[in-house]
């Protein structure tokens, strides 16, 4: 089964893997952000709460940590990554939405 750090880890793989290809072409404005450097960012800080839930959960397993802070952390990286999943089902169908549009 997977599980939220799964995800996000391979969220955060395809964001190093779209950084590699080249990605998308950058602006001079340095407050103008593009899609590429937000889904970046994104996919960040979805990752940064499974490694945080990962970690309170080895603290928990070594007796360091208490349950509420590690029932909260894996809560927020459940949140993240489902977040993040909802967003990339509404870029697909507006993709395939504009796939089926006559040119």
């Amino acid at each position: 089964m997977a599980s939220p750090s799964i995800a996000a880890n391979a969220y955060a793989n395809a964001a190093r893997t779209f950084d590699s290809v080249g990605g998308v072409a950058k602006s001079s404005d340095p407050n103008d952000q593009s899609f590429a450097s937000m889904l970046k960012n994104t996919l960040d800080s979805v990752s940064a709460a499974g490694r945080k839930s990962d970690a309170q959960a080895m603290a928990m397993a070594s007796g360091k940590a208490n349950i509420v802070d590690v029932v909260t952390a894996v809560a927020e990286t459940e949140v993240a990554v489902s977040t993040m999943v909802s967003v990339r089902d509404k870029v697909i169908q507006a993709y395939e939405d504009i796939m089926k549009m006559p040119i």
